[in-house]
């Protein structure tokens, strides 16, 4: 579906979503840039998550929920009707708020993807589940016993196992739906130099409540209120000189 050879850009124009009446996103214009961590913000309900999961078409799962407008990653458009929905989301991956690993071994969470994409040979699969624990930086930490149960590890080993299994199946991008939210602070701060690092090889979007953490990790910041798009730019301008006074207010604590 996508040139994997080139880095993947998303482009985002004239985006509206309802569920049922209720619009959600309000003419939603976006560039999301190659290689770079887009970091997503702005008080609950505003629209941060309902967009991120626009980005691989998760909302299709919710009934009543129309969409107008263009969403191209590199070009393709991936609400076009020949969209093959399965190819996007292997392409665009999901790591969600809590960690969710299945109730098997940690080999066989990493596995189960290249799975079901018809990867079956133990050699290969032992390459890239080795590949995708060193990406999400965890290999070290569970090597020695990857028939223990993914239960068994603790919430910032089972995000991180959760990063590697969507690693597994080689996406383009990484959207991550506030993925420190129930960790302790010296998990999250794996998690964030993880993030970091990911960007060399992956386009990463992230919805974070926290500003700090926004701060910390991304290049680029929307900042969404109400399902509009108030401001977007570089992380560290919007942090220092916001353009709107509803983008100072909010990070300076005023409400949200």
């Amino acid at each position: 579906m996508f040139n994997s050879e080139e880095r993947i850009e998303i482009n985002v124009e004239n985006l509206n979503l309802y569920y049922g009446k209720f619009q959600a996103l309000k003419s939603v214009d976006i560039y999301i840039k190659k290689n770079q961590v887009t970091a997503l913000i702005g008080p609950s309900g505003c629209g941060k998550s309902t967009f991120l999961r626009t980005l691989n078409r998760l909302n299709d799962l919710i009934e009543s929920v129309k969409i107008e407008g263009s969403i191209t990653i590199n070009g393709e458009d991936i609400y076009d009707k020949n969209c093959d929905v399965v190819t996007l989301r292997k392409k665009v991956g999901m790591v969600f708020q809590k960690p969710n690993p299945f109730p098997k071994t940690i080999y066989e969470n990493v596995a189960y993807g290249p799975r079901i994409h018809g990867i079956n040979d133990r050699k290969t699969l032992n390459i890239i589940v080795e590949k995708s624990l060193r990406e999400a930086a965890l290999w070290d930490e569970v090597k020695d016993d990857l028939n223990r149960s993914a239960m068994r590890l603790s919430g910032g080993q089972q995000q991180r196992l959760c990063i590697a299994r969507v690693l597994a199946v080689e996406p383009d991008v990484v959207l991550m739906d506030e993925p420190t939210s129930a960790l302790d602070p010296i998990a999250t701060q794996k998690i964030e130099d993880l993030i970091r690092d990911l960007k060399k090889k992956f386009t990463i979007v992230i919805v974070t409540h926290n500003m700090q953490q926004a701060a910390r990790i991304s290049d680029t910041t929307v900042f969404f209120l109400n399902g509009e798009v108030i401001e977007i730019g570089s992380t560290e301008l919007l942090f220092t000189r916001p353009k709107n006074p509803k983008t100072e207010d909010y990070i300076t604590g005023k409400f949200g």
